[in-house]
């Protein structure tokens, strides 16, 4: 079997929509209860039959336009102001209306589990439920699903948030919603797309990865696994996997022994997989384009953890498609470092989760990209942790800071510079806020330091000013400082307004 490129084409496009359409059609983003995004222009199209006259009326404003030979139309309404609700008219041969309609701060939420955990599964369900009746406070959930081409349009529905509905919205973009909801005084429209377990590279292009060449290995993966597919040796081994797992479980239970192990997956035809290159991108996100928002908030990485520095390359391109496709210029985008995880760390020195946090560290020189670190609200043994709340809320800290222009600090502290005193390496930081601080007390913990020998061992360290002097018995020439370099660090390093410093390393900056 031939593997064919998934770029879509302009006479795909025409084919997939030529036929005529009975009724004039919105989008499913276009429901009652939406949010539009405030004070920018606001796109609206949908489908007709070719050469309808369509007339969107909305706001006091109205437009009028010829569908396409293809059936497609599209106006831009005037930016509006917040408020509402206001009805939004679409008429053609029929004629079409969405009630309940506010105008306020609109943002993507993507990634995978910990963007896609709902609040039902965070801390304190049953009294954020019985706090969560803001009407004017919504999200839309789209329905999971994958393509091989750019799709026109996505299923799904606006909700408005109270105690029957929270529980099934997006715990990580809920919280964060809330409180701009809250900050702001403005509705808060959340169009929540999220898929667990999926990498980085699904929610991408297929055009974006052809363009990058560092990407160019996971086209070939994914058309040699094509080429490879086989449905009936894939279950055949699909089937000896599963009566292995259920044996092994058997056993374990009739010793009275635990079983942790995961349950075999059924096999996925790799056109159709969730895993695969574009998937996601082309089911999940281009049918939202250009659906106006302000921004977008992330909250991935645990699927790609093996690779960081082509993670880093993929961030930086996905970014960069997201924001060429909806012409909005360079729009917030806002990521969550990952948390701690896994057992604590007893050295110094690891890779895996560290090298990923740093891509997101790295990502800052991207312009109007920020972070929420996240060091300090992980869990050992559960790699979806519980406190959503403070996740939401340092996301909205960086909004409301940097695309907001509150009088607050975006986060915690943020490796600046070092140099060398001695036998010290002093560190310097941005985002200190009201001064750096030891949470929970002295002494510093979390510093590594090393010589020539790139031998790192704990370190003494110590706030002065803005800075932190690091240094270490045995070390005489240092070169290098490494801050929560683990997994699971220990580390209490932050700044007064309470955000935690994010992990860095000194030797590798630039890389």
């Amino acid at each position: 079997m031939r593997a064919i490129s998934p770029a879509v084409s302009a006479a795909f496009w025409l084919a997939a929509f030529a036929p005529a359409y009975a009724d004039v059609k919105l989008p499913a983003a276009f429901g009652d209860h939406m949010v539009l995004q405030r004070d920018v222009p606001v796109p609206v199209w949908g489908w007709a039959d070719a050469g309808e006259r369509v007339t969107v009326t909305l706001g006091g404003q109205s437009r009028s336009v010829t569908a396409d030979a293809s059936g497609k139309w599209s106006v831009r309404l005037d930016p509006l102001p917040a408020g509402g609700p206001h009805v939004l008219k679409v008429q053609g041969r029929n004629a079409l209306e969405r009630t309940d309609v506010l105008v306020g701060e609109v943002w993507l939420c993507s990634g995978q589990s910990n963007m896609g955990m709902t609040v039902s599964g965070c801390l304190n369900f049953e009294a954020e439920a019985k706090a969560s009746d803001l009407p004017r406070l919504r999200m839309f959930t789209v329905a999971r699903k994958t393509a091989g081409e750019p799709q026109a349009d996505a299923a799904g529905d606006w909700k408005l948030s109270g105690p029957q509905t929270v529980g099934g919205f997006s715990a990580a973009a809920y919280f964060f919603g809330r409180r701009l909801h809250q900050e702001l005084e403005v509705p808060v429209g959340l169009i929540n797309s999220s898929w667990g377990g999926t990498p980085i590279q699904a929610w991408t292009g297929w055009k974006t990865h052809e363009e990058t060449p560092e990407l160019a290995t996971l086209l070939a993966s994914f058309n040699k696994a094509v080429e490879a597919w086989d449905p009936e040796k894939a279950k055949q081994r699909y089937e000896k996997q599963l009566a292995d797992w259920k044996a092994k479980e058997t056993q374990a239970k009739a010793e009275g022994k635990p079983f942790a192990v995961r349950r075999p997956q059924a096999p996925l035809d790799p056109r159709v997989s969730q895993h695969s290159p574009a998937r996601l991108y082309n089911a999940m996100i281009a049918p939202l384009v250009p659906y106006a928002i302000r921004g977008a908030i992330w909250y991935q990485g645990e699927s790609n953890a093996g690779n960081a520095p082509l993670y880093g390359v993929q961030l930086r391109a996905m970014i960069a498609e997201w924001r060429k496709i909806w012409g909005q210029g360079d729009f917030p985008f806002i990521s969550v470092q990952l948390p701690n995880f896994m057992a604590p760390q007893q050295k110094p020195v690891e890779d895996g989760w560290p090298a990923i946090r740093e891509q997101f560290l790295k990502s800052l020189s991207i312009p109007n990209v920020g972070i929420a670190v996240t060091i300090d609200v992980g869990e050992e043994k559960d790699i979806h942790p519980k406190n959503k709340q403070e996740v939401g809320r340092r996301l909205a800290q960086w909004a409301l800071a940097k695309t907001y222009g509150k009088p607050v600090v975006p986060g915690g502290p943020l490796y600046k510079g070092m140099r060398k005193e001695g036998d010290s390496i002093v560190v310097q930081f941005d985002c200190v806020g009201g001064g750096l601080v030891a949470a929970g007390g002295e002494p510093l913990k979390g510093f590594a330091i090393a010589g020539a020998d790139k031998v790192f061992v704990w370190a003494e360290a110590k706030i002065s000013g803005d800075t932190v002097a690091v240094s270490a018995a045995g070390v005489k020439d240092p070169v290098a400082v490494r801050y929560a370099w683990a997994n699971n660090p220990p580390c209490n390093l932050g700044n007064k307004e309470g955000f935690p410093a994010s992990p860095f390393r000194t030797d590798d900056q630039g890389k």
